[in-house]
This record gives structure tokens, C-alpha cells and sequence, in this order.
């Protein structure tokens, strides 16, 4: 698919579209560490000059926009309506945000309603307009993977992220990675050492942001810890913690409720617990 637009509708501030850009795709069904992975990963790189481009869907897509404002940048949406319609309508005051600081594009006509044909087109706008695709997660037949193949027709470069062999939606980024399609990135600093050689970001590195550095972890208790480290990156149910820590119920399930109002671990449907994208 390589027609181009014949033009573009730009809610915002096009002269956006002129600053580096670096698009971030994943899955509309992105799980709790996924949408924290795209939103750090958007706000660090946000923060040191990149634009932030992604498709306003639900997911990874929204983390990643999210994110970007979160790191005073400037973000992208690229949408399949026209640029007098939200989709989906709950993005409505994200789409706000995005157009008041950043912009909303789309090459549909005003009253153009969301179709399944428009998707496959609007990707090719995101890999397009940006320097690099990172695809954060991805089952073998998602949309990314489209973005991600037009992102290496168009000559750009491809990220992924790699997760647990567990994960059906890292499947699609192990591909990438497997058959050479895309580099690996663990941070988004990874990401800046491909990029920077040849754009002019804007921007002066900022301190503190994101996740270009490992954070600092703060103490626990040694039950707290004992929980923390019975957990792994795939969910696991509560026996298996009770199993691993040789800790009572009562005691356990307290500890989990705590850590996960702290935001270090994120429960999981059937009564299951994973730690969160990165401990804070």
C-alpha cells in the first residue's frame, strides 16, 4: 500500500508534523503491563524531543498518547474518521488534549464514519510521518504487525519489545524480532542511540523522566519483599504465592492489596497477580 493521501485534515497545530516523530503501536487488548511499558517509554521519549504517534485507539495506542503529554511533549493521532469524529467516542477529551498540544490527522473528509478499510490506510499515515515504529505488544495477526511491515517499506526503522513466552500478545513482537524485522529494545535511551544520529530533537535530555535508567527501588519488609519476588511477570494465582512464601492467607492477601495500591503489581482476572510493567 503505497498510495499517499491526497491530503491531510489536521486538528491542532501542523507545524507538529515537522518535529521527529517516532510512532508506538500495540494491542487495542493490551494487558496492564503493556499500557505501562507504552505510556513510560512515550513519556520518557516525549521529554527528550520526540513526537509520540500512534493511532488513538484503546490500548497500547492511548498509553502511548497519554504518556507523551505526560512528558511535555507533543503527540500525533492518526485517525480512520473524519476530523470532525472521535473513534472510539471514550477518547473524546484524549482526542482534545492530543489537538490543543499536539494534533489529530486524517486523510477521511468530515462526516466519514469509522470502517474496517480505513484502519489498514491510517496505519500507513503513522509509519509514515515517524522516523521509527516501536511496537510494544502484538498477537501474530494484529494491526501493529501491518505498521510495522509499512514502516519497512517506507525505509524506517522498527523497535520491539520482547515479554514472557507466556504471552500471546508478545508473540507478535517476537517475530518481528526473530526474523530480523525488528531490534530489540529493553529502554527507551535504546531507542534515542538508533534515532538521534540523524534527527535534530529539540529538545535537552530531561532528568528523572521516563525509563531510560533503571529506577531506584524502594525498601520493603521482608514479608512485603518475600510476596513481591514469589510473583513473576505472567500471572500467577494465589496458592502459588501462598505456596512460594510459606506465608499464612490472611497475611498474603493483605500484602497484595498493599502492593497493588502502591502500584507494583496489578491484579489479574480469576485471582491471579503479576507484577506491574516496572517496579516502582
Amino acid at each position: 500500500m503505497d498510495s499517499p493521501p491526497l491530503c491531510l485534515y489536521v486538528n491542532g497545530d501542523p507545524d507538529v508534523l515537522n518535529v521527529p516523530q517516532l510512532a508506538i503501536v500495540g494491542s487495542r487488548n493490551a494487558t496492564a503491563g503493556g499500557r505501562s511499558t507504552a505510556r513510560e517509554f512515550a513519556e520518557h521519549l516525549a521529554s527528550r524531543g520526540l513526537t509520540i504517534t500512534s493511532g488513538l485507539a484503546v490500548g497500547v495506542d492511548a498509553a502511548a498518547h497519554q504518556g507523551a503529554l505526560d512528558g511535555g511533549g507533543f503527540t500525533v493521532a492518526v485517525t480512520a474518521t473524519g476530523p470532525d469524529r472521535v473513534y472510539p467516542p471514550r477518547h473524546r477529551s484524549l482526542a482534545h488534549a492530543i489537538a490543543a498540544d499536539g494534533a489529530v490527522v486524517t486523510e477521511f473528509p468530515c462526516g466519514t464514519p469509522p470502517r474496517a478499510g480505513h484502519f489498514p490506510r491510517r496505519n500507513r499515515i503513522i509509519s509514515g510521518l515517524a522516523a521509527g515504529t516501536l511496537v510494544v505488544e502484538a498477537s501474530p495477526r494484529s494491526g501493529s504487525l501491518i505498521t510495522a511491515r509499512l514502516a519497512l517499506e517506507q525505509g524506517r526503522e522498527v523497535f520491539a519489545i520482547p515479554g514472557s513466552i507466556h504471552n500471546p500478545l508478545a508473540r507478535g513482537c517476537h517475530r518481528l524480532i526473530r526474523d530480523g524485522s525488528a531490534k530489540l529494545v529493553e529502554q527507551a535511551d535504546e531507542i534515542l542511540e538508533e534515532l538521534t544520529g540523524r534527527l535534530q530533537l529539540p529538545r535537552e535530555p530531561a532528568t528523572g523522566t521516563g525509563n531510560g535508567t533503571e529506577p531506584q527501588q524502594l525498601q520493603l519488609d521482608p514479608e512485603h519483599e518475600a510476596v513481591l519476588n514469589a510473583l513473576g511477570y505472567d500471572p500467577v494465582p494465589l496458592e502459588t504465592v501462598l505456596q512460594r512464601t510459606g506465608l499464612t492467607p490472611d497475611v498474603v492477601s493483605s500484602i497484595l492489596l498493599l502492593l497493588e495500591l502502591s502500584g507494583r503489581i496489578t491484579a489479574m482476572p480469576g485471582g491471579r497477580y503479576a507484577r506491574a510493567g516496572r517496579d516502582r
